[in-house]
């Protein structure tokens, strides 16, 4: 991800040509889940695992592993460029591409999409990696996870090819100012994890948890009584141990549970995310996905009203749509109807990060709040590559990835960002 020391004024211009292109199979960060399965009723088998057959196209199981394809970029100088084809948990759900499988897409990679990328230039990123976005193989568009993949080995591969952090080439490329600190990092923790919230307490995550509410039955409750006695115990367990100065920002992932508990009424909605206001003070709220509806249109207009609804309440914790808000376009439409406070920009969703890009430049150019975020089911390549590009993008936060652990996703996120904008500092001094 980091390079070695090279001029400031302007990308060093050599031109550097592709090689060859290799792929290899490997795991992601944590797994795929059948959301519909489990909103159907599946029955519990653990803390993990679910009962029954499965919903959603695609999946053998309810619960499955994660599974990736790296893409590396063999370049003539012998430097390599790689990034990770991977997806989110919730693959095929509210417009999301289905489940990709590794064995059809690394004859894709190695094949029309090597041709098309062999004795390519790599000292510009953007307009190649715009190429490949839109590329199609037999009159269809290539998966979002292959997209994702091969554009942050474009982007890596660009960085080698010149010297440059990932955060200096984007910045370059798209005229923006990188940040002068770290972005805030919202740190994950499973919901009956305590020492995990511990730990992030104590290492003063800057937002948290984070914490995934699938269902109602077994994580909200039919009254909304058990997220009300979490978010009880999370307020009184941060004020136990937390630093005097310390603050975070509460986020809360509700999955569309309380559009479900109170048959998507917005005045219900906005009530019962108010009384969650109440129990966290003094800490701020956010609260994601409330509501995952049937369409696009559907999402846009319950979001609007719940919105107005806590407006006329005076609620003032924040919403942040996720699901439906997959693509640049889609978030420009959230946006045209007014319904768009925070959006969680997932990358693999977005496909080439071009899209991931200029989705957070639009956000910042019109004062939406972006996460960037992506999944727990990615790899460490692609959480170093977003973020960097955070950093040139000037994110609102980052969310930890890969796994669900917290703690590596954290120390990677971290440690990119501190050592990317120690380099860049550097160069801009000497």
């Amino acid at each position: 991800m980091l390079r070695g020391a090279s001029s400031t004024d302007a990308l060093v211009g050599a031109r550097m040509k592709i090689k060859k292109v290799l792929c290899s199979t490997g795991i992601s960060g944590f797994l795929y889940k059948d959301l519909a399965a489990i909103k159907a009723g599946a029955e519990p088998d653990g803390a993990l695992l679910y009962k029954g057959k499965p919903v959603t196209p695609g999946f053998k199981k309810i619960i499955q592993p994660g599974k990736t394809v790296s893409v590396m970029l063999i370049l003539e100088d012998g430097s390599v460029g790689f990034g990770d084809c991977a997806e989110v948990i919730l693959v095929g759900l509210a417009g999301r591409d289905p489940m990709f499988d590794p064995d059809v897409m690394v004859p894709l990679i190695e094949g029309p999409i090597s041709e098309a990328l062999i004795g390519r230039d790599v000292s510009r990123f953007r307009a190649l990696a715009v190429e490949i976005d839109r590329m199609e193989v037999n009159g269809r568009r290539l998966h979002s996870a292959v997209r994702y993949g091969v554009t942050q080995a474009l982007l890596d591969a660009c960085g080698q090819a010149n010297r440059l952090t990932i955060a200096e080439v984007v910045a370059r490329e798209y005229a923006t100012t990188p940040v002068k600190k770290r972005l805030p990092v919202l740190a994950g923790a499973l919901r009956l994890d305590w020492a995990q919230h511990d730990r992030m307490i104590l290492k003063r995550a800057d937002v948290l948890p984070h914490t995934p509410f699938l269902s109602v039955r077994d994580h909200v409750g039919y009254q909304g009584e058990k997220l009300v006695e979490y978010m009880q115990r999370l307020a009184s367990r941060i004020a136990e141990i937390k630093d005097q100065d310390y603050f975070p920002r509460i986020h809360i992932d509700l999955y569309g549970t309380l559009g479900e508990l109170f048959e998507n009424d917005p005045a219900k909605i906005g009530a019962y995310i108010g009384k969650l206001e109440e129990i966290i003070a003094p800490y701020d709220l956010l609260v994601e996905s409330p509501v995952i509806a049937p369409t696009r249109a559907e999402q846009i207009a319950i979001y609007k009203a719940i919105r107005g609804e806590m407006d006329k309440r005076g609620i003032k914790a924040g919403l942040a749509i996720d699901e439906w808000a997959n693509t640049l376009d889609d978030i420009k439409a959230f946006h045209d109807e007014r319904a768009i406070q925070n959006v969680q920009i997932k990358t693999p969703d977005m496909g080439g990060v071009t899209n991931t890009i200029e989705a957070l430049i639009y956000c910042r150019k019109n004062g939406i709040g972006s996460c960037l975020g992506g999944s727990s089911n990615e790899t460490d390549q692609s959480t170093r590559i977003t973020a960097e590009i955070g950093i040139a993008c000037g994110a609102n936060m980052v969310s930890t990835k890969p796994g669900q652990g917290s703690d590596e996703g954290w120390m990677i996120l971290v440690n990119e960002m501190e050592r990317a904008l120690a380099l860049i500092a550097s160069r801009q001094v000497g």
